[in-house]
């Protein structure tokens, strides 16, 4: 089974493009969707021991919880200490699923790839660009958001031109949704073409 590792900085069109994989039949694990799912589930109670005070009716309020780790190293990095193993033990099981099922090719949605190591858990890497006046354009058209919130997420994320030195595939967004679609498919004929 072929694991494929997709990511992309704010804005390139990451989520839309996980959903062209799905089309093409190809299961994603959506890493984002997980840590939604732990924060009403597993991660609550060691969350708000860690954090008293961040769990509201039974779930992890992500407004306090931002409050008490961003511009915290320590915190934040007690924070993924907890929700890192959790991720990665629903990621095993799904990856069990999958090969149970007979997949031949997964991908796994993955907005920190290279930040959290797991580009070192995938076959090939697949990252989703576009120029940084689209992106800008993109991002900032986002309810709440700011040029400060912008730069903040940028300044924990590796630079767009340094994921597609370290990428197998890029796909490039700006040129419309069929483009984005052709290169899709391109990456996984070309996959699928390995033994």
């Amino acid at each position: 089974m072929i694991r494929i590792g997709l990511t992309g900085s704010i804005g390139m069109g990451k989520s839309t493009t996980a959903q062209m994989f799905r089309e093409a039949g190809a299961p994603v694990l959506d890493s984002d969707q997980i840590v939604h799912d732990l924060y009403r589930g597993a991660a609550v109670t060691p969350i708000e021991a860690a954090f008293p005070g961040v769990a509201v009716n039974g779930a992890i309020d992500r407004g306090r919880l931002a409050e008490r780790v961003l511009g915290d190293p320590a915190a934040l990095k007690r924070l993924e200490d907890i929700v890192h193993p959790l991720v990665w033990a629903a990621r095993d099981a799904f990856l069990k699923e999958q090969e149970e099922k007979g997949a031949r090719i997964v991908v796994y949605d993955v907005p920190l790839l290279f930040e959290t190591g797991a580009d070192k858990t995938v076959d090939a890497i697949v990252v989703v660009s576009a120029p940084e006046d689209v992106q800008k354009a993109r991002v900032l058209a986002r309810p709440g958001m700011t040029e400060e919130k912008f730069a903040a997420i940028l300044a924990k994320q590796v630079p767009d031109e340094e994921k597609r030195a370290r990428a197998d595939f890029v796909v490039h967004t700006e040129k419309g949704l069929e483009a984005a679609r052709a290169e899709v498919q391109e990456i996984l004929r070309a996959l699928n073409a390995r033994d």
